[in-house]
């Protein structure tokens, strides 16, 4: 599999995060570990990439990352809140500079009015030093068409790209 994986983002990310001696931790929902396969398809990624966690259930989320039992039982495990948490989660879990998450309906079924199949939250938080009030943590939502195949690639792609993203706009 990590040979049909798309070098190019993920060679981009490991050179910033080398730059910048900076680290990596995921947790992934809807993407089952896609994006960790994605970072370490690139020789050299023990450097920077500490883990991936892929909690898929409420419990595992809960359990791993620290989301709290409220945000899953009022938005929902496909939320911005929820996003946010497991971004924030699996940065301080694994005590890491950066993390990223991702929560979505891949489909074929279990979307709704409000979030139809497609629809994907994407957080990105990170561990400023202490004491530089820098930390922080946001999140996007988007709405990919495709099948299952086709949401899971596509939230992959977009959430290495809000990582680079992010990487870039706080700089050195």
């Amino acid at each position: 599999m990590n040979d049909d994986i798309d070098r190019e983002l993920p060679m981009e990310i490991a050179d910033a995060f080398r730059d910048r001696e900076e680290t990596l931790a995921v947790a992934e929902s809807c993407t089952g570990g896609l994006i960790g396969a994605a970072i370490t398809a690139v020789p050299g990624a023990s450097d920077y990439f500490d883990s991936g966690l892929t909690t898929y259930a409420y419990d595992a989320k809960r359990r791993h990352l620290g989301v709290s039992r409220e945000a899953l039982d009022e938005y929902g495990a496909v939320s911005e809140p929820v996003a946010r948490q497991m971004a924030q989660g699996v940065r301080d879990v694994a005590d890491v500079t950066w993390g990223i998450a991702t929560t979505g309906v891949a489909g074929p079924t279990g979307g709704t009015e409000e979030d139809p199949v497609g629809t994907v939250y994407i957080g990105v938080s990170y561990a400023g030093p202490w004491g530089s009030e820098s930390s922080f943590a946001s999140v996007s939502r988007y709405v990919f068409d495709g099948d299952r195949a086709d949401v899971r690639a596509k939230t992959v792609d977009r959430a290495l790209e809000d990582l680079l993203e992010a990487l870039e706009t706080r700089g050195v």
